[in-house]
């Protein structure tokens, strides 16, 4: 079945827009798991505008599930996620200054860079997965790094869904079918919400997770975070 990792950078988020500790970032990632999230995800960013490094350590012991750290893979952020060890980093090339992730990797033009930070990450035990653009060609460079996983940045296909979901998704499954071939698992994630994610799910070989934060933290205001991760499961119980 396909995994749900709740990304609580929203949480912080909010909770920096006032100081002090509420909402509670450690509270939401412990709440989380117990109303059925298989995994946390964070992106701690160089500005700490959301997830602090405090909260990148305050995190670790509380993670039952799986956890999953995001991020431009700078030096510090290298030798952070070395030190935490999560089951999972994700490796993403935002800008520093960049609201949210926008693009894949160019794994070929980075090759080289890429397959000397995965090797640290592996050495140490910890999965790798890129963030990728749907684009076939791209593969076989990310599997060329020594990744164990891709992700499909999906917000083309979550802009697409509404009045075209059957060509807005072509070249996602064209992405995951070729990193099959090639050994590699898929993951997915951005802007994949209550709406889309059940086709998504449904149409995608090979997808073992799904990364969603701002949707579901925004549906959450409405619906109540227990229910809302419910919900989420309940789109993935067949994938």
């Amino acid at each position: 079945m396909t995994k749900l990792s709740v990304n609580i950078n929203k949480i912080a988020t909010l909770r920096n827009a006032r100081g002090g500790d509420v909402p509670s970032v450690t509270q939401v990632a412990v709440d989380a798991q117990k109303f059925g999230a298989d995994g946390i995800t964070i992106h701690p960013r160089p500005d700490e505008r959301h997830i602090t490094r405090k909260d990148v350590y305050d995190l670790k012991p509380l993670i039952t599930t799986e956890f999953n750290i995001e991020g431009n893979p700078h030096r510090t952020f290298i030798d952070m996620v070395l030190e935490v060890k999560p089951e999972q980093v994700t490796l993403v090339p935002d800008a520093d200054d960049a609201i949210t992730s926008n693009a894949g990797w160019d794994c070929k033009e980075h090759l080289d860079f890429l397959k000397s930070v995965i090797a640290e990450f592996k050495v140490a035990g910890i999965r790798t997965s890129i963030f990728l653009d749907p684009n076939p060609e791209m593969v076989k460079y990310a599997a060329q790094t020594g990744t164990d996983r891709i992700e499909l940045y999906t917000e083309a296909y979550a802009k697409g869904y509404t009045n075209h979901k059957e060509e807005a998704i072509k070249p996602y499954i064209a992405t995951a079918l070729e990193a099959e071939k090639y050994g590699l698992g898929v993951n997915a994630g951005h802007d994949l919400s209550l709406d889309n994610l059940k086709y998504f799910a449904a149409h995608i070989p090979n997808l073992l997770e799904v990364s969603i934060g701002h949707a579901l933290i925004s549906e959450a205001l409405y619906l109540g975070l227990e229910n809302t991760i419910q919900s989420y499961q309940k789109r993935l119980a067949k994938y």
